[in-house]
C-alpha cells in the first residue's frame, strides 16, 4: 500500500527522483552476471532486464566497462564501441516499453583484473603498484581462479585520460537511450582504490589527504555531469566496505568528503551507498566497522549531510527496507540477490509473498538461462533446481 498524506512513505510509495517519477522504491542493484557474451549484451540480456522492468521502476544495470582496460571478470558488457552501444539499445528499448527507467552502471576494475583481461597482455592500473593479496581470487575465462597480479600504478598524466573514458562512456550510454548513468565508486574497483587510504599510497595530487583521495571521483562526476546533465549521473560509494581489501582507517570521513565534494556539483541524480551486510540487526560482518550500531551512525551521518536523493543498500529485506524508507534513512533501496531470484520482486514484496531462493554457483555463469532468466515468477511451478 502507497502512504496516504498523513503517514510515513514505504517502498510502495511514489517518488520524485529529480526529473524522474518513480511509482515505488524498490530499485534494481548492479550486479555481475557474466551474460554478456565478448562483451556485447545479448537477447538473454534483454529479456533478463524486462522480467525485472515495472512500471515507474528504477533499474540499474550491472557494471558496464568504459574501455578495453575496464574488466575483471569474463563476460561483461562494455559501452565503449558501437557494437556495444548498439546491443544496449536492444535492452533499454525493451525496458522502456514496460515502462521502466534505467541507467548504466559504468564500470573500471583497475587492480582487480590479470593480464588475460587487459590488452595484450598488460598489467592491470590502479592508483598504486600494491596487488590484492593471496586471500581474494579472481575469476579466470575458463571458469578457474587465478591469483592478482601487481598493478601499474597510473601517472598523474594519465589520469585525465581515465576521466575522458568515463565521459565518453557516459555519452555512449545516452547514445544508446539509457535514462542516466551511475558512477561505480564502490567495492575495491577503480575509483575506490583512490579513495580509500588502505590503497592509495600516492603522493601527487590524488592521495594522501581526504581532498586529495576525493579528487579522482570529483574530476569523473563533474566530467560526466558537464556531458550529459547532473540530474542524470548517480554516484555509488562503499566508505565500509573492505572487499578487496577496499579499507580505509576513517569511513565517515571519508564518506562525509566525498559528500561534500559531490554536493558541490548541485542536483545529482542520487547517491547510492552501500553498507557491510548485516541481518535484522545481528552483527556486521568483519570490517573496518565493528557493529550494526557503527554502521547504522555511519549511514545515518551520511544521509543527512547528502543534499538529495539517497539510495541504501547491503542485505536488506522486505522488511528492513520498509523501516529505512519509513524512518527517513533511505528514500530508495536497491537489491542485488533477493532480485536474481525473484524477477517479479516488486509484486512478491506489495503482497509480501514468498520468496525463490537464489543459487549462488549460477551467480557468474555464462548460461543465458539457467541461473538468469528461468527463476518462476509468482504462480510458476519450477522448473529446475
Amino acid at each position: 500500500m502507497a502512504a496516504s498524506a498523513d503517514q510515513p512513505p514505504n517502498l510502495f510509495s511514489p517518488y520524485q527522483m529529480g526529473r524522474f517519477r518513480l511509482s515505488h522504491r524498490v530499485v534494481l542493484a548492479p550486479m555481475t552476471r557474466c551474460r554478456a557474451l565478448n562483451g556485447i549484451p545479448q537477447p538473454a540480456n534483454v529479456e533478463y532486464y524486462v522480467q525485472r522492468a515495472t512500471q515507474g521502476g528504477f533499474l540499474i544495470t550491472e557494471g558496464t566497462t568504459i574501455s578495453p582496460t575496464a574488466g575483471g571478470f569474463p563476460h561483461i558488457p562494455g559501452i565503449y564501441t558501437q557494437e556495444q552501444i548498439d546491443a544496449w539499445k536492444k535492452v533499454v528499448d525493451a525496458v522502456h516499453a514496460k515502462g521502466s527507467i534505467i541507467f548504466c552502471q559504468l564500470w573500471h576494475v583497475g587492480r582487480a583484473s590479470h593480464q588475460v583481461y587487459q590488452p595484450s597482455g598488460s598489467s592491470p592500473i590502479s592508483s598504486t603498484e600494491k596487488p590484492i593479496s593471496g586471500r581474494w581470487k579472481i575469476l579466470m575465462p575458463d571458469g578457474t581462479y587465478g591469483s592478482y597480479p601487481r598493478p601499474r600504478r597510473l601517472s598523474t598524466e594519465e589520469i585525465p585520460e581515465i576521466v575522458e573514458h568515463y565521459r565518453q562512456a557516459a555519452i555512449n550510454a545516452i547514445k544508446a537511450g539509457f535514462d542516466g548513468i551511475e558512477i561505480h565508486g564502490a567495492h575495491g574497483y577503480l575509483i575506490d582504490q583512490f579513495l580509500k587510504d588502505g590503497i592509495n599510497d600516492r603522493n601527487d595530487a590524488y592521495g594522501g589527504s581526504l581532498s586529495n583521495r576525493t579528487r579522482f571521483l570529483f574530476e569523473i562526476t563533474q566530467s560526466v555531469s558537464m556531458a550529459i546533465g547532473a540530474d542524470r549521473v548517480g554516484v555509488r560509494i562503499s566508505p565500509a566496505i573492505d572487499h578487496l581489501e577496499a579499507q580505509d582507517s576513517n569511513p565517515l570521513a571519508l564518506g562525509l568528503a566525498v559528500i561534500q565534494s559531490l554536493n558541490s556539483l548541485r542536483q545529482l541524480a542520487y547517491l547510492h551507498v552501500t553498507q557491510p551486510r548485516y541481518t535484522a540487526y545481528g552483527q556486521t560482518e568483519a570490517g573496518p566497522l565493528g557493529s550494526a550500531d557503527e554502521v547504522s551512525r555511519l549511514m545515518k551521518a551520511m544521509r543527512e549531510a547528502y543534499d538529495g536523493t539517497f539510495i541504501c543498500s547491503g542485505g536488506y529485506t522486505r522488511e528492513l527496507g520498509m523501516e529505512a524508507v519509513s524512518s527517513g534513512e533511505a528514500d530508495l533501496v536497491s537489491y542485488g540477490r533477493l532480485f536474481i531470484s525473484n524477477p517479479d520482486l516488486v509484486a512478491r514484496f506489495k503482497v509480501d509473498s514468498d520468496l525463490n531462493k537464489y543459487v549462488r554457483k549460477t551467480f557468474y555463469t555464462h548460461d543465458p538461462v539457467v541461473g538468469y532468466t528461468d527463476y518462476p515468477f509468482m504462480g510458476q511451478a519450477r522448473s529446475r533446481m
